[in-house]
């Protein structure tokens, strides 16, 4: 009789697990051949820039930033980022790298960050339950640059 319940026992916790990754995976918005989505908001509170080269902004320059990110709802901390921009095209243009640390692991992106309009930069991995991230990440600016929303999409 042990026995059979502890297989029962057995059977019930992996059919558990095998939901919790199906409803992880399935999660967010779907769409024709997307995966899943998931939205954070960056509150950008300690972006600094490097003057590099000549005074003012020029091709060089680095921005640096580590920063708090929120839910979806930009009502709880859900994690942090950190990373750096190298301005490439004064007044237009940076070519970012960063981390998104979440619980269950981080997503790295890198790609281009406009000045103005929205940008849209890979996602080039991640770690955890994050460790075979591919796709984008949309980047949207709010409240005129003081928050980000980061809205990465996961291929497959």
């Amino acid at each position: 009789m042990r026995r059979i319940a502890v297989k029962v026992v057995s059977l019930a916790l992996v059919v558990a697990l095998a939901g919790a990754v199906a409803a992880w995976a399935g999660g967010g918005h779907r769409g024709k051949g997307s995966g899943r989505t998931l939205t954070v908001i960056e509150h950008a509170t300690t972006d600094a820039t490097t003057d590099t080269g000549a005074t003012g902004d020029t091709a060089g320059d680095i921005l640096t930033f580590a920063n708090e990110v929120f839910d979806r709802a930009d009502a709880h901390v859900v994690g942090t980022d950190q990373g750096y921009c190298v301005r490439v095209v004064a007044g237009k243009s940076y070519e970012c790298n960063w981390t998104t640390s979440l619980a269950g692991g981080q997503i790295t992106v890198e790609g281009p960050f406009l000045d103005a309009g929205d940008s849209t930069l890979a996602i080039t991995g991640g770690t955890g339950r994050y460790r075979k991230a591919r796709g984008f990440m949309k980047l949207h600016s709010l409240e005129n640059g003081t928050k980000f929303a980061f809205e990465f999409h996961f291929a497959g």
